[in-house]
């Protein structure tokens, strides 16, 4: 064999290896975990930390423009509470918190499975900062199981914004997430989201892989 043909059959293979990841990974989608967290007014942020206080960033998130910041607050339910509580910038038109379905039962609310935005009579909560507390009079959800998509994204993905999509999870514990809402904007990136109760059940972790099911 010339060292052109062994040049030819090495290109050869790593095209064909490069063509079965492409096909293995075709519908494969990135995880995200979303542990509890809130999302503030500004209204708000200033009754729970002062007048002209600004969130501090912790760390950059995957969708672009949103942050973990450094602040936490306490929430307070009808039995129980919960501390250190992230606060996820920047600040909202409305103040939102998202929790587990396992947090709800800590704080003696009822849990309400909604879309981010949908908090219309959602359970009140107590939010206590380290400059005064208040009560929301709706606010809190269990967040749906959801997945970003980029417009190039849904293309790929043959989805639309709106669809409901299963999605296989393949780990110690496999199954199907049902009722997997999509997203799309221009701005997203790829990424299924799913709280820390979903994790939990079905043993997920860096190696896992979540596959969109057509």
């Amino acid at each position: 064999m010339t060292v052109v043909e062994q040049k030819i059959n090495c290109i050869s293979t790593l095209v064909l290896d490069e063509l079965k990841n492409i096909d293995n990974n075709i519908y494969t989608l990135p995880i995200g975990i979303s542990a509890r967290h809130i999302h503030l007014s500004e209204k708000d942020i200033t009754s729970v930390f002062g007048n002209g206080y600004n969130l501090s960033v912790f760390k950059n998130l995957s969708q672009p423009g949103q942050f973990a910041a450094n602040d936490t607050v306490e929430i307070i339910g009808p039995k129980g509470k919960i501390t250190n509580v992230r606060i996820l910038g920047p600040a909202r038109e409305n103040t939102q918190v998202e929790v587990s379905v396992s947090d709800c039962r800590k704080l003696g609310i009822e849990p309400m499975v909604r879309a981010s935005g949908d908090i219309k009579n959602s359970p009140s909560i107590k939010i206590k900062g380290p400059a005064g507390e208040i009560e929301i009079p709706y606010g809190v959800i269990v967040a749906e199981r959801h997945i970003h998509f980029s417009e190039y994204d849904a293309k790929w993905f043959n989805v639309k914004d709106g669809d409901l999509v299963k999605v296989k999870i393949l780990s110690l514990k496999s199954g199907v997430l049902d009722n997997v809402i999509v997203r799309v904007n221009r701005a997203y990136r790829l990424e299924l989201h799913i709280d820390t109760d979903d994790a939990n059940a079905f043993l997920i972790n860096t190696q896992t892989k979540a596959i969109l099911e057509k």
